[in-house]
């Protein structure tokens, strides 16, 4: 079955040229390639035009701003001229069973992810292989890492597991019918563990190829720069080094505004199994009423509900004038003044507390408070904590975040 490889790149010419040499080295020009640049200034979109051939499909971002992977890679599925595609980093390095091994899992509504082979620049999960065969194209051993391949893909042949993450491949149909990439996270971060929520949401297997492999560079043009700069090694248990590179700024300050979007969106943290299995807890409409609470404790909390009431009408507006440019939620229904004679409440759960007695330790009870509601189970009130909580009505929100 023929596929499109999915592969936007900013300003990582030297990785996506990698990625693409080892497809056509792989592949020659059984699969497309739709190769989509984002506004780089390093040469990318020349080599790209440079390249020929019917199995290339190419795009172009003008810029002068990015528009992220988030955005383009749903670019590159309309522009896909086959009925199953890959979403692929253009850090990446295949190997000649990587699709093979995937496809044989393919079926409707499921989502076949590859094994990620790659420098100990992540902590180690039992989802993937940390080995080191080189930072920077300029390092890869490519003998090497072929001939490893070998063996792994003898010793886990047809096995799977339940989990997701890049590169994945899937039907075309299956990923219009929710609505692809959720533009709340472009330009980039999260937007992969978004989908993947929305996927287990609509009810689509995701699973993990154990014979299917890829050498990942880790995260070039996006988390990382050219070059690591490593912040600490970090010694692990098993006896190895956890090599803990530098953050780039652009990722750092992206991060933390995504974050506080995620948290608006799904009213939980991003949680997934040690298999990276997605856990979805159920979504409520949640209200905060909160006394004696000052601008910092507001930036806190906002982002944890749907709705938040305190006493200080300055202290909404200078807050709704700051922090409204760095998300996509109208905070003017978000943030409201908290009133003497205030009219019945409209969310369906309510959570007063005083932010005098709000610590560390029972903020905690905040970011869990899915699970907690979901264990009452009932409409009714009680007090946990410093909380008083009041249930009025108990439905459940996720669903409705499943398309875009």
């Amino acid at each position: 079955m023929k596929i499109s490889f999915i592969i936007p790149s900013r300003n990582n010419k030297i990785y996506l040229q990698q990625a693409v040499n080892s497809i056509l080295e792989c592949y020659g020009t059984e699969h497309d390639l739709v190769l989509l640049d984002d506004a780089s200034d390093d040469g990318t979109w020349e080599w790209i035009q440079s390249l020929e051939g019917d199995h290339f499909v190419k795009y172009r971002n003008e810029g002068p701003e990015r528009v992220g992977h988030t955005i383009l890679y749903d670019k590159g599925v309309e522009l896909s001229k086959t009925e199953v595609f890959s979403i692929f980093h253009a850090d990446m390095i295949t190997t000649k069973n990587h699709i093979p091994n995937l496809l044989k899992h393919l079926k409707p509504q499921t989502v076949v992810a590859a094994t990620r082979i790659e420098p100990p620049l992540h902590p180690p999960g039992p989802e993937k292989y940390v080995r080191t065969y080189g930072f920077e194209p300029s390092e890869f051993k490519k003998e090497e890492f072929f001939k490893e391949i070998e063996i792994l893909e003898n010793d886990n042949q047809d096995k799977i597991t339940n989990g997701i993450f890049a590169p994945w491949l899937m039907f075309k149909s299956d990923f219009e019918a929710i609505g692809g990439h959720d533009p709340l996270f472009a330009p980039m971060e999260l937007e992969d563990s978004d989908i993947f929520n929305r996927m287990c949401l609509a009810g689509y297997q995701l699973i993990q190829s154990r014979d299917s492999f890829v050498y990942h560079m880790t995260c070039r043009g996006s988390r990382f720069k050219d070059g690591i700069e490593i912040e600490a090694e970090i010694p692990l248990p098993d006896g190895t080094i956890w090599y803990k590179p530098k953050d780039s700024e652009e990722y750092k300050a992206l991060r933390a505004i995504k974050f506080r979007e995620w948290w608006r969106k799904w009213g939980q943290n991003v949680l997934h199994d040690e298999l990276m299995m997605p856990k979805v807890t159920p979504k409520y409409n949640i209200a905060f009423v909160v006394k004696n609470c000052n601008g910092q404790l507001l930036e806190v909390l906002e982002p944890w509900c749907d709705r938040i009431y305190i006493e200080n009408e300055d202290i909404v507006d200078i807050y709704i004038d700051r922090e409204q440019p760095n998300t996509k939620f109208d905070l003017t229904k978000r943030v409201f003044i908290l009133v003497n004679n205030h009219p019945e409440w409209e969310n369906d759960i309510v959570i007063e507390f005083d932010a005098l007695k709000l610590n560390q330790q029972n903020f905690q009870i905040i970011q869990q408070l899915s699970e907690i509601i979901k264990e009452s189970g009932e409409v009714g009130e009680f007090e946990l904590d410093i909380f008083k909580i009041v249930i009025s009505h108990i439905e459940e929100y996720q669903n409705n975040l499943i398309k875009v």
